[in-house]
């Protein structure tokens, strides 16, 4: 019986997994932007904020997916 052909093996994208998160659901979330300095001009809700992970959507979604493949 002939051998099936391999592709590459995967291999998962370090930093994007180190930065975003996959939830029991299978969503993904990250951090938000803005996060690291220049804090003081920013209103009290705006930095409240930042605490809270959003969830990753669109089509941005499936490149996520690409680079993190064992990750959930």
């Amino acid at each position: 019986m002939p051998k099936k052909a391999k592709g590459p093996k995967l291999k998962t994208h370090r930093a994007s997994a180190a930065r975003l998160h996959v939830t029991g659901s299978g969503k993904i979330m990250r951090r938000k932007v803005g996060q690291s300095h220049l804090r003081n001009s920013k209103s009290h809700r705006t930095k409240r904020s930042y605490g809270k992970k959003v969830l990753v959507e669109g089509g941005f979604k499936a490149r996520v997916r690409r680079l993190i493949p064992f990750k959930g």
